[in-house]
Parts: C-alpha cells; structure tokens; sequence
C-alpha cells in the first residue's frame, strides 16, 4: 500500500497495523478530530509511513457476524492530512481497503463494509469509493470491495 505526497507525487509504502496502547495517549481530539480512547472496545488500526511511527490515519471496526459485515464505526487523517493543502494523498483509500480485504476474509463473497458519514461528505464517499446508499449508512460489497482493494492495495 502506498500514499502519495500531494507537492512532489512521490510514492510512499505504507502499513496499517492495530493501535497499540501506549498509542492513545497521543490521539488527540485537536491532530485527529475525535475522542479515539471511545474506540479502545473496538478494533483499531493506524496508517503509519513504513519505518514510521507518527500515525497519519485511523479507523476503528466493528465486526457484523450475523450481518457479514465489518461497519466503519469511525475513520479520520490526521489535521495535516485534511483538505486542499494535505500532505499525502490515498490515506483514506488505504484504509478502506484493508477494512474491505478483513471483510472478504472474513466473509467472502459476502463481504460487506458500511460506514455513517456525515451528510457533507457523503457524496464523495460515493463518487470516489463508489459506495451505496444503504438506508442512513453507505455500503460497498462484492465485486465493488474487490475493485476497491484492487485500486489501493499494490502488495
């Protein structure tokens, strides 16, 4: 997986692992938007350049068993990665995709990833990652997840 930095169009890998513990206490509401020691209950994963340990996106998840689902519970860059002047491109992509390839393992060609977005962004969820309105949630499922994982992920 990789993220592109916006002034040069340089590629850089990338990996996405659980945040660990000692992680939390640099979470703030003020670089990353949100309240991110509510999620300690779900799975959380960070984005961080390979090598690095300054985490540049997260999303939390929660498994939907019953519903072969994984739902996006929430799913932010940090400030610096926010917007028109955003260092790195695909931040969110990345992240997309590795909920969607949890869910294909997990549920194969049942997969199913949904998150609740807020109004403002919504459309972009659609017209970017080509989600569906699903009632107040968006969704993406086979073979959308596939083409999804296809468009981020290069390992």
């Amino acid at each position: 997986m990789v993220i592109i930095e916006t002034v040069t169009g340089k590629s850089h890998r990338v990996e996405i692992s659980l945040v660990d513990t000692k992680d939390y206490q640099n979470l703030t509401k003020k670089r990353y938007f949100f309240d991110w020691k509510e999620e300690k209950l779900f799975e959380v994963y960070k984005l961080c350049l390979v090598g690095s340990n300054e985490i540049l996106g997260l999303i939390s998840l929660q498994r939907m068993p019953s519903e072969w689902r994984i739902h996006i519970r929430l799913l932010t860059v940090s400030i610096e990665n926010q917007g028109k002047k955003k260092l790195y491109n695909n931040i969110v992509g990345n992240l997309l995709a590795h909920a969607a390839k949890i869910a294909i393992f997990d549920y194969a060609e049942l997969a199913c990833v949904s998150l609740r977005p807020k109004t403002e962004i919504a459309k972009h969820y659609i017209d970017t990652y080509n989600m569906m309105v699903t009632g107040l949630t968006l969704s993406i499922e086979v073979p959308e997840i596939l083409n999804l994982i296809n468009k981020f992920d290069h390992d």
